[in-house]
C-alpha cells in the first residue's frame, strides 16, 4: 500500500543544507498498522508529511497504492495533526460531517454515516456538543472521526495522543484498536512513545538520529485483541519494549 525507495530531504538554510532524512526504504502492506519512533530532530513528521503529499521528497520515490505521489494528496488518505482542528463554532455532528459535505453528499446518507461514527467513537450522546464542551481525549476522538467519515484507506497519526495522560490515553488506544480492526485502514503513525508504538502496531521502525536511516524494522508478535491494560504486563510485551529501546535507545544517548 505504501512504499518509500531510498527517501531523503534536505532543507536549505542560510548556512547551508539541512538533511532531515537521509536515506529511509520501507515498505508497508495494506491493512497494517506501523509505528515509527526515533529522536526529535530526525525527521518523523517530515517522513509522514511526504506520504500525505504536503512536502516533496528531495530524493528517491514514493507510491501509494501503486501510484507515484507528486506534489498531490494521494486519494482516500486521512491524516490526524498533533493539534485538533475542531472548528469551535461546529457541533460534534457538524464537525465529522465537514469532509462529506466537501464532497457533496447527500444529506440521508450524511446523517446515516455520522450516526454510525459516533456510534463508533461512543460519542452519540455528545453530538450536539461544541468542542469546548468537550474533555482533551472526547476532542481527539471527534478528530478521528472526521477522518474516518470520508472512509480513507490509509491513515497518518502524527502523535495523535501526545498531550493527554496516561489514563485517557491508554482508552484512546482501545478505541483506536476497536475502530481499526473493524475498518481495515493501512495506519501509519509516528510516536515519542514506545510503550505506545509496541501497544498498537504490527510493527515498529525505528529511525536514526539525521540524517536519518531505519535502525530497526520490529514485527510485533503479539497476537489481536490485544487488552490494553494488561499488554505491558506480559512477557512478548517486554521482550519487544527491551529489543527495540536497545537500539532506540543508543540514538538518545547520542542525540544527548
Amino acid at each position: 500500500m505504501i512504499e518509500l525507495r531510498e527517501v531523503g530531504k534536505t532543507y536549505e538554510s542560510r548556512s547551508g543544507s539541512v538533511a532531515a532524512v537521509g536515506s529511509v526504504s520501507l515498505s508497508i502492506a495494506a491493512g497494517e498498522f506501523v509505528s515509527i519512533v526515533g529522536p526529535s530532530g530526525c525527521g518523523k513528521s517530515t517522513l509522514l508529511n511526504m506520504i500525505a503529499g504536503f512536502l516533496p521528497p528531495s530524493s528517491g520515490s514514493i507510491e501509494v497504492d501503486g501510484k507515484r505521489v507528486a506534489g498531490q494528496v494521494p486519494p482516500a488518505l486521512g491524516y490526524i495533526f498533533q493539534k485538533d482542528t475542531l472548528l469551535p463554532w461546529y457541533t460534534v455532528r457538524r464537525n465529522v460531517a465537514l469532509g462529506l459535505r466537501f464532497q457533496s453528499w447527500p444529506e440521508d446518507r450524511i446523517r446515516a454515516r455520522i450516526d454510525e461514527l459516533l456510534e463508533l467513537g461512543h460519542l452519540s450522546a455528545f453530538a450536539d456538543a461544541y468542542p469546548h464542551q468537550l474533555s482533551g481525549g472526547m476532542r481527539r476522538r471527534v478528530a478521528l472521526l472526521m477522518s474516518l467519515a470520508v472512509e480513507p484507506r490509509i491513515l497518518l497519526l502524527d502523535e495523535p495522543f501526545g498531550a493527554l495522560d496516561t489514563h485517557t490515553k491508554t482508552h484512546l488506544h482501545r478505541e483506536l484498536m476497536e475502530i481499526w480492526r473493524k475498518l481495515g485502514q493501512t495506519v501509519v503513525m509516528v510516536t515519542h512513545d514506545l510503550d505506545e508504538a509496541i501497544t498498537l502496531s504490527d510493527r515498529v521502525v525505528v529511525l536514526s538520529s539525521p540524517p536519518s536511516r531505519v535502525l530497526l524494522d520490529e514485527r510485533i508478535a503479539i497476537p489481536h485483541p490485544r487488552d490494553v491494560f494488561t499488554l505491558r504486563e506480559s512477557e512478548r510485551f517486554l521482550a519487544h519494549f527491551r529489543h527495540i529501546w536497545s537500539v532506540l535507545g543508543q540514538q538518545f544517548r547520542a542525540a544527548a
